[in-house]
């Protein structure tokens, strides 16, 4: 992706406007606004390690060795009962899922 769009790329740019939040934003304010750069810093470092994710094959590949194309495809089978018998299979599945989302929303957490 940086190399058809150049520097800085998406990812560096939501960096570098976290710093500055967590940074100097942070340092000269206080109450409410102090409180609102910390959780838009927050989320800025979720949407970039949401970009440094995407390109992570463990997701597609977990889905794809249950025969799924994506998320809503294996949601809809496990709805219909499609997926009985399968549950060894769907749990890895799920963990994987669940584990890659964490990753992204709140690193650390599997070893917390």
């Amino acid at each position: 992706m940086s190399d058809l769009t150049g520097r800085p790329t998406a990812t560096e740019l939501v960096a570098a406007v976290a710093e500055f939040l967590e940074g100097e934003v942070r340092a000269a304010t206080c109450g409410a606004v102090n409180f609102h750069a910390l959780v838009a810093a927050n989320a800025l470092r979720i949407v970039e390690r949401e970009l440094l994710e995407q390109s992570s094959a463990q997701p597609r590949d977990a889905l794809a060795a249950l025969g799924f194309a994506d998320e809503g495809d294996l949601a809809a089978s496990i709805r219909r009962g499609e997926c009985d018998g399968r549950e060894e299979e769907l749990i890895t599945c799920l963990r994987t899922l669940v584990g890659h989302r964490l990753a992204i929303s709140h690193p650390g957490y599997a070893t917390d």
